[in-house]
C-alpha cells in the first residue's frame, strides 16, 4: 500500500511564496546585470574620450540618430549616467539581500512544517 503525503495548508502557501520570490530574484538579477552592462559601456565611452582634444567635434546618439555635441558636455553625461547606474545596481542589491534574508527565512518555516521534530518520529520497532 502506498503512502499519500499531505502537505499541510502553510507549507503550500510557504512553496507558492518561494516560488514567487525565486522569480523575483531573477527579475533583480536581469536588472542588476542590465546596468551593470549600462555602467561598462559608459565608462568605456568615457575612457575613450580621454583621449580626444576639447575642441574636436562629438556627437552622442539619441535613438536612431546623432546629435552635435561638446567632449564636456558628453563627459559630464556620461560621468552622471555611470553615477546613477551605481546607485540603481546598490539600490537593486539591497532589494536582492531582503529578498534572500526572506528565502531564508521561509525555507526554515518550511522545514519545521515538513520535517516533524525527533519526538514526533515514529520508533523503529526492534
Amino acid at each position: 500500500m502506498t503512502e499519500v503525503l499531505k502537505i499541510p495548508v502553510g507549507a503550500q502557501e510557504g512553496f507558492m511564496k518561494m516560488q514567487e520570490m525565486q522569480q523575483q530574484m531573477q527579475q533583480i538579477n536581469y536588472q542588476k546585470e542590465t546596468l551593470r552592462f549600462q555602467k561598462i559601456e559608459a565608462e568605456r565611452a568615457l575612457e575613450e574620450m580621454k583621449e580626444i582634444n576639447n575642441d574636436t567635434e562629438v556627437f552622442k546618439a539619441v535613438g536612431p540618430i546623432l546629435i552635435k555635441s561638446t567632449k564636456i558636455e558628453l563627459e559630464k553625461e556620461l560621468k552622471e549616467k555611470i553615477e546613477t547606474a551605481e546607485v540603481r545596481i546598490r539600490k537593486v542589491e539591497k532589494e536582492e539581500e531582503q529578498i534572500k534574508e526572506e528565502l531564508t527565512t521561509i525555507q526554515n518555516e518550511l522545514q519545521k512544517l515538513l520535517v516533524p521534530a525527533d519526538d514526533e518520529k515514529p520508533q523503529a520497532a526492534g
